[in-house]
């Protein structure tokens, strides 16, 4: 019975889940100011997907769902080989390999920057792109 429901689950287009990465801690050249472009500071990510894991239940199989640590690799190769002035443009780079890579149709990503400001405990953007 459960087999059949989930298969059922699967042929119908209009489920929406989602796959989330959760306070992924990356190290990143970013900043405007001179000696941000001179260390390394601790940056975190969280990010949401929509997509319909059905198919990967009714399949047990990972090619059928969304891959998170080929996802945080990806992620970690663009905090890596990018250095940008602004959170803006990091978050906006990630949205848009997450969507294209990885075949995403939304996505929500927050980029905080722990200590950036004092008497704060971080600052950061969050941004969706696409449709849910």
């Amino acid at each position: 019975m459960a087999a059949k429901l989930v298969t059922t689950l699967a042929n119908n287009n209009e489920n929406m889940d989602t796959v989330f990465i959760q306070n992924l801690s990356l190290d990143a050249v970013i900043g405007v100011f001179d000696w941000e472009r001179q260390v390394k500071q601790k940056i975190r990510i969280d990010l949401e997907m929509s997509t319909d894991i059905a198919k990967a239940a009714a399949s047990d199989a990972l090619e059928d769902t969304l891959d998170y640590k080929a996802i945080s690799l990806k992620i970690r190769d663009i905090v890596a080989n990018n250095q940008p002035q602004l959170v803006e443009t990091l978050i906006e780079m990630i949205a848009h390999s997450v969507m294209q890579d990885f075949d995403v149709p939304w996505v929500r990503v927050t980029i905080a920057k722990p200590g950036a400001v004092r008497g704060s405990e971080a600052v950061g953007v969050t941004i969706e792109r696409g449709v849910r």
